[in-house]
Order: structure tokens, then C-alpha cells, then sequence
């Protein structure tokens, strides 16, 4: 692998630079007309524009980003997250090009794709699922509204981020929410297809990364807790999860090594599960099939640099096992800093950013492809950047993080600095006594300012 196209923005698209370059690779960064002043942009060895800002035009076209890579002579593709990650077509097409699309094998991508398909496979394995059950386009809706344990989940088979997501209470509103999220499912995916699980009200979500490569090897490098969402959007991640006992850790952790085991996997993966904290058991949700988000987390209490081990296994090197099979240390937090206003409902905030002061000390570190003047484009993903601390343990975590926080400065835009604050500084979240539904119901209530909140760390 010499050349590595990077078929995506912001700050995974400069994370993957910054990895290419340790390992001695090259690489081209792809940008759209919002784009061109990026740092990843300025940082990559080269840098080829793919058009306007529309990601339908640029970040998603297939076609597009596949003759980018051939023009500039990639022999690989990182897709980063989001958009094409998880696009199996996407994978082919790279493939019958011969470009090395890194990231596992399309098969593996279609099967773990589909919410149902992955959940067959789960089940086949013996791992724990969350009752549940497909929705027939044709069924009659109010006769199966009747056959169900309320409250319930609605999801989209091939939805993700929260889109086609609806919580059924009663069977009342069962056709209705029926409806809108198989609309919206159609609308984002292109695929209304549903199904149901039952919904547990105290959960917390947990997921675990794993690593398998063309050798026969399969691991897992601990779990992260990603309970603290709105909209089911994540927003704070930490490791190790404060909830699980050590018991209920291994056990979460050999069901997902198991799944990927079974399905011959490659490359970095996510195993997502729901974990009922008043019953203390936990069920798969479902599988992620590229590099996350909040992967610095785990980075942080491995010491494993997740990028550049999916970097070797492209290239057909066996894992280094010595050293991503020691045992986590201390404790890791992620804030996501998104350009958001939480006055005005997380309203987006895009615009110019006129001063930035970015946290420093030890165990801290700030994934961002932001600087003063950088412009925050409407058209994408607000996340403008992510704090990640580390510490011996997760109380000494927390108040590094008060503390990185209270030190960055953003000027421009708004942003949820104040509210990831706010956060921190609640007594549920000292105690870890919350599930994945607090932060919405504590964003309808007042909160404390800001500035009292240094006597409260």
C-alpha cells in the first residue's frame, strides 16, 4: 500500500492523513467547494477537488470518488465514517478497480448492514438479542398493533443515526409512528423496511471495538459506554463503562470476539449492545462495519492507534497481538463539541470561526480539523471537534475534562461547551446514575449556569 485516497472531510479525513503519514503512506484528500480550506486538505501530500458542496454531488457519489482514486493512482480508499462507510457498493466498486477499500469485505458490510440480517446472525451465534421482530409492508397495521408488548422501538432496517426511530408507548400511536418513521426510513435510506423491539427504559448503551485481520485473528480492546445521547445522537463517550462488573465485561466482550469470528471478519468493527441496567443482562443492537467516532476513547486506555492497525490490515499484515491484547488502563472520556445552540433547541450554528483556544495539558487530547478562520459549512455534520481525556480513574477523568473544557475557546459560532459542562457537573452523571434517555429529559429543564459550575467539579 503506498497511496491511500481519503474519501471523506473534516476531522476523520485529517485523522486518516496524520495515520498515513506514521505509516509512510501517501495521501490524497478529496474536498468539495465548502471544503478546500480544510486542514486535512492542506495536510495530505495532495488534494483533488470532487464538486459543490451538496454531498449527493461530492462525498456520496460513488462513481466520482472511485475515478478520483484511480486518477491520482491510489492503490487504496479510506472511507473514513459516515457517508460511503458502510456502503457495500461502494466497497465493489473499489474493489473491480482494483483499489484496496479499507475496511471489511463487502460481503461482510451487506450482512451486518441490514439491522434484520445482523440480527439473524447474532442469534445464530448464541449472542443475546432484544425481543423484537420484522414489520411486513402489507401486514394490517392495527391487527398488528394489537399483538404487541408496549412500549415498544420502532427501527429502520437499514437506517442508522436515529432516522426512522420511533418509541411506541401505546396502541393508540403505533399506525401513526408506524408511518412517519417508514417515510423517513424511505426518505434517508432509500429502504422503508421495519421492525420492532421492546423497549427497555433503563438502558445504557455499550459497544464493543473489535479488530480481526487476514490471519485468523479476532480480538476485542474493551468496551466503551455511549449512553449519553440526544435524539439518539451519542454525545459523551467514556471507557471503560462504570456499569458493568467484571463478570458481565467479559462476557459482552467474547459474544462480539464471537461474531466476528463467525463471520470472517476484517478490519476494525463496532458491536453495538443494550444493556438493561435493572436486570444487569445486555442484548446486541447492532453491528457498525468501520471506524467510529468515539474510537480515541479506546485509544486512549489501549494505547492502540485504531487507524493505523486498520491501515496494516489493508495491506494484509498480521495484528501486532502483543501489544493490542494487553489489558486497558485508567479511564477515558470524549466530549463531542458539535456547533449547535442549545438555547435554541441544538439549533445548527454554522458560520466563521474567529478564535480558537484549544485545551492542553496531560492526558488530554482534541481531535479537530478546526482553526481560527475556519468556516463551519451547513451542509455536513456539525461536530467541529472532540475532547478526549484521560485518567487513572473515571472521577480524576471528569474533572480533567471540567478542565480542558473550561479552557477551550470557540468564538463565532455557538456551540455545547457550556451544556457538555452543564453535563459533567450533574449528580447522575458522578454517580453514572443514568440511561440513554436523561439527557433529553434534563435538556427540557433549566439547568445551572456555567459559571457556577467550577465550585461544582
Amino acid at each position: 500500500m503506498k497511496r491511500v485516497l481519503i474519501a471523506n472531510r473534516g476531522e476523520i479525513a485529517l485523522r486518516i492523513v496524520r495515520a498515513c503519514a506514521e505509516e509512510g503512506i501517501e495521501s490524497v484528500a478529496v474536498y468539495s467547494d465548502a471544503d478546500r480550506e480544510l486542514r486535512g486538505v492542506a495536510l495530505a501530500d495532495a488534494a483533488l477537488r470532487i464538486g459543490p458542496p451538496q454531498a449527493k454531488f461530492s462525498y456520496l457519489d460513488r462513481t466520482l470518488l472511485v475515478n478520483a482514486a484511480i486518477a491520482t493512482e491510489c492503490d487504496a480508499l479510506h472511507p473514513g465514517y459516515g457517508f460511503l462507510s458502510e456502503d457495500a457498493e461502494f466497497a465493489r466498486a473499489c474493489s473491480a478497480s482494483g483499489i484496496t477499500f479499507i475496511g471489511p469485505p463487502p460481503d461482510s458490510i451487506d450482512r451486518m448492514g441490514d439491522k434484520i440480517a445482523a440480527k439473524e446472525m447474532a442469534a445464530s451465534v448464541g449472542v443475546p438479542l432484544v425481543p423484537g421482530g420484522t414489520i411486513a409492508g402489507d401486514a394490517d397495521r392495527a391487527a398488528f398493533a394489537r399483538t404487541l408488548p408496549y412500549p415498544v422501538l420502532l427501527k429502520a432496517a437499514a437506517g442508522g443515526g436515529g432516522r426512522g426511530m420511533r418509541i411506541v408507548e401505546a396502541e393508540p400511536e403505533f399506525v401513526p409512528a408506524l408511518m412517519q418513521a417508514r417515510n423517513e426510513a424511505k426518505e434517508a435510506f432509500g429502504d422503508g423496511t421495519m421492525y420492532w423491539e421492546s423497549y427497555v427504559r433503563n438502558a445504557r448503551h455499550i459497544e464493543v471495538q473489535v479488530l480481526s485481520d487476514a490471519h485468523g485473528n479476532h480480538v476485542h480492546l474493551g468496551e466503551r459506554d455511549c449512553s449519553l445521547q440526544r435524539r439518539h445522537q451519542k454525545l459523551l463517550e467514556e471507557s471503560p463503562s462504570p456499569m458493568l462488573t467484571p463478570q458481565t465485561r467479559a462476557q459482552l466482550c467474547s459474544a462480539a470476539v464471537q461474531l466476528v469470528r463467525a463471520l470472517d471478519y476484517r478490519g476494525a468493527g463496532t458491536i453495538e449492545f443494550l444493556f438493561d441496567a435493572d436486570r444487569g443482562s445486555f442484548h446486541f443492537i447492532e453491528m457498525n462495519t468501520r471506524i467510529q467516532v468515539e474510537h480515541p476513547v479506546t485509544e486512549m486506555v489501549t494505547g492502540v492507534d485504531l487507524v493505523r492497525e486498520q491501515l496494516r490490515i489493508a495491506a494484509g499484515l498480521p495484528m501486532d497481538l502483543a501489544r493490542i491484547e494487553r489489558a486497558p488502563y485508567g479511564h477515558a472520556i470524549e466530549c463531542r463539541i458539535n456547533a449547535e445552540d442549545p438555547a435554541r433547541d441544538f439549533a445548527p450554528s454554522p458560520g466563521r470561526i474567529t478564535r480558537l483556544v484549544l485545551p492542553g495539558g496531560p492526558g488530554v487530547r482534541v481531535d479537530t480539523h478546526c482553526e481560527a478562520g475556519t468556516v463551519v459549512s451547513p451542509y455536513y455534520d456539525s461536530m467541529i471537534a472532540k475532547v478526549i481525556v484521560w485518567d487513572v480513574d473515571r472521577e480524576r477523568a471528569r474533572k480533567r475534562m471540567i478542565r480542558a473544557l473550561h479552557e477551550l475557546v470557540v468564538e463565532g459560532i455557538k456551540t455545547t461547551i457550556a451544556f457538555h459542562l452543564e453535563i459533567l457537573a450533574a449528580p447522575e452523571f458522578t454517580s453514572s446514575q443514568y440511561n440513554t434517555r436523561w439527557v433529553g429529559e434534563r435538556a427540557r429543564r433549566d439547568l445551572p449556569a456555567t459559571p457556577e459550575l467550577r465550585n461544582a467539579a
